[in-house]
């Protein structure tokens, strides 16, 4: 019996797995908020009490760098211990994976339905493979064939600095330098870097904010929510740009991560923003600052592009981690 979980800022979702063939249809699952608890080993004690089978292994995928079997987690006052996790669960064995490490175990076996595809490209079968999720944050990982399978490589490539790649982009940037002493991909290409975008544009272009959007805005607990749901409803042009500028610094550090590893066996885009935005992927916006790297720019039409749409991919690839074993 295998207990795999995918623990992010917001939410955790865990899941039971009695065989490799189960990936699919798991024994029992939930989705929890993560900050509804005071540590992750209460969050997966809650879940226990309701699923209380007998757990002979458990891989995690946590959002933070794991050093010696431990994770300081990155947006959560927790510190997530493989081996405490073990005396404390009553678990056998405990692993612990950066959370897009998660993810990236689970492309290899993603069938295509799983899968929207923002450019077909010429996939190299065995080629590095790039994978980036967009959520609270932006995190980054690779895989490389080792001869056998795919080996997955973690990264924190998405607190790289921001770079511009036009005049609006180099303002915003300017903006946001006066205020915060360090601006990353992992800063703007997230769910709460959109806000930060919006209120760039408010203040400094010629959108205005209608009436109705702002008494909206006012009472959110969540503006990113407004905001897209304003873009794509009611066609709101402050919101519709915004959504583009963000698909521009998305798709450039895309094609960022695929010119580092030559990924010509594929981006994949995970994460639980890019399915509610997906005409913005598929616009212009995204591929023209994916595809526009200078004398490269022919070479990056042929790697192709694809939006994890199966919202359960880290847990898979945690249970597809655990399997392997």
């Amino acid at each position: 019996m295998l207990l795999a979980g995918d623990n992010g800022a917001t939410k955790t979702q865990l899941a039971l797995f009695a065989s490799p063939g189960d990936l699919r249809s798991p024994l029992a699952s939930a989705k929890l908020p993560s900050a509804g608890y005071e540590s992750f080993t209460a969050l997966v004690r809650a879940f226990l009490a309701d699923f209380p089978y007998p757990i002979t292994r458990a891989v995690f995928g946590v959002a933070g760098p794991v050093i010696d079997d431990c994770v300081k987690v990155t947006s959560l006052p927790w510190l997530v211990d493989a081996h405490q996790l073990q005396e404390d669960l009553a678990i056998p064995e405990v692993h612990l994976l950066n959370d897009l490490e998660a993810i990236a175990h689970a492309v290899p076996v993603l069938a295509p339905c799983e899968l929207l595809t923002l450019n077909a490209g010429k996939p190299v079968p065995h080629a590095p493979i790039a994978v980036a999720a967009v959520g609270t944050g932006l995190g980054e990982a690779f895989l490389l064939w080792n001869s056998t399978r795919y080996q997955v490589y973690p990264s924190e490539g998405g607190l790289a600095n921001v770079a511009p790649t036009n005049a609006r982009e180099a303002e915003l940037l300017a903006s946001l330098l006066r205020t915060h002493s360090h601006v990353s991909y992992d800063f703007l290409c997230c769910g709460v870097g959109i806000p930060h975008i919006y209120a760039f544009l408010k203040a400094t272009s010629d959108f205005k904010e209608p009436q109705w959007l702002a008494t909206r805005l006012g009472s959110a607990n969540d503006s990113t929510q407004i905001i897209v749901k304003a873009a794509l409803d009611d066609a709101e042009p402050l919101c519709i740009e915004t959504l583009k500028i963000f698909a521009s610094l998305l798709g450039a550090e895309a094609g960022n991560m695929a010119l580092r590893m030559l990924a010509t066996g594929g981006v994949y885009i995970g994460g639980g923003v890019p399915p509610h935005i997906l005409p913005f992927l598929q616009s212009n916006a995204f591929i023209h600052a994916f595809i526009s790297k200078g004398p490269l720019s022919s070479f990056m039409t042929s790697i192709p592009v694809h939006v994890i749409l199966n919202e359960m991919a880290g847990v898979i690839g945690a249970a597809t981690y655990g399997f392997m074993l």
